[in-house]
């Protein structure tokens, strides 16, 4: 909530009413007024008085005062008269009238951030989707992109200033603090982008995060929300991607939903089934039998198509020593990876494995 909106409501209560109005906040410090040598000073009793007051009117140091509530019904600001007299709590009772609809006509009528933000969250239920777009003019149809960027180690709180000012159209664009870490920026599209233009999108907020901030990120990527109603889809899509890139992409910093493949659908699985699927995989030895220099040589053989000469050129060894490491693997799991087959299973086995020691399972 903005401070000038009181004050540009207060100035005009004085000139309709020689009084001195102000607003002070839930710890009593003077956040607007009419008279500006007030501003900055706390009246912590007066903000516990006024707290216990509910809807009515509270005299307090020759001042009468009344409770602004927030949405949950609960106090967030008061509105205060200089004089305890009852023409003072009528002139604070109309500057209540005022004040408490310029705060509801600002924070639901024109607070565009705060309607996107209920929706990414769930906050808000479907058919008022249609209503409040309908009160703040917004285009139900329109593509939308969600990026959901996470800051590394500690957060800092300049970044959705920063953010905000990439994106600086804020009509259609909308940068949301969610929490410490976690900023969700929803840019309304043109027409419906290919995956890399996402992807570049990402990269310049990732680049502007680092230039300005010096700070560390990690972006995940929803698929395009077509409709107002799906954009809460596409921000738990944004999660998923930093979650299963944490798994499965640890070397990425941007992670595109549409991109996880099967790395998604291990992460939705059971960890039981997971457990049964290795012990049913590998049936004479476990893939834990594997050292580190099989490992890298199996991930070298994938990463080049099961090519062994492409492979062994990688791996600066000849031709006969890698093929005659796989028949090493062969013997230990019964898998031979030069069996297209074969290799699915084992590729899939070592995601598993990944999976499952992420979530500390042994």
């Amino acid at each position: 909530m903005s401070n000038s909106v009181f004050q540009s409501v207060i100035v005009q209560l004085k000139e309709t009413a020689e009084r001195t109005f102000g607003v002070i906040d839930t710890d009593g410090c003077v956040i607007s007024c009419t008279d500006v040598t007030l501003l900055g000073e706390r009246w912590p009793d007066a903000a516990l008085k006024v707290s216990g007051a509910d809807h009515h009117c509270v005299c307090f140091g020759q001042k009468t005062f009344r409770a602004i509530l927030s949405s949950a019904n609960l106090f967030e600001y008061a509105v205060f008269c200089v004089g305890d007299d009852e023409q003072a709590r009528t002139c604070c009772n109309l500057a209540y009238i005022a004040l408490n609809n310029a705060k509801v006509f600002y924070e639901e009528k024109h607070d565009r951030a705060t309607f996107v933000k209920n929706i990414i969250m769930d906050n808000i239920l479907p058919g008022d989707i249609y209503v409040r777009a309908k009160e703040l003019h917004f285009a139900t149809d329109a593509p939308r992109a969600v990026f959901l960027v996470r800051q590394l180690g500690h957060g800092d709180v300049s970044t959705v200033d920063v953010l905000s000012g990439l994106f600086t159209d804020k009509l259609q664009d909308f940068v949301v603090s969610i929490n410490e870490t976690d900023i969700a920026v929803i840019k309304q599209l043109t027409g419906e982008p290919e995956a890399e233009e996402l992807e570049a999108l990402a990269q310049s907020i990732e680049d502007h995060l680092r230039n300005e901030l010096y700070i560390k990120t990690v972006i995940g990527i929803g698929t395009v929300a077509m409709h107002l109603r799906e954009l809460a889809d596409a921000y738990k899509e944004a999660q998923t991607a930093i979650d299963v890139g944490k798994v499965f992409d640890t070397e990425k910093s941007i992670i595109n939903y549409e991109n996880l493949g099967i790395g998604r659908l291990i992460y939705q699985l059971p960890t039981t089934l997971c457990e049964i699927f290795l012990t049913e995989v590998f049936k004479k030895n476990s893939i834990d039998s594997l050292d580190q220099e099989t490992l890298f040589t199996i991930n070298k053989f994938f990463e080049n198509n099961l090519n062994v000469s492409e492979t062994s050129r990688k791996l600066f060894v000849h031709r006969n020593t890698l093929v005659y490491r796989l028949e090493k693997i062969k013997k230990l799991t019964g898998l031979d990876l030069r069996q297209f087959d074969h290799a699915i299973v084992f590729k899939v086995a070592l995601m598993v494995r990944k999976y499952l020691s992420s979530r500390e399972i042994r």
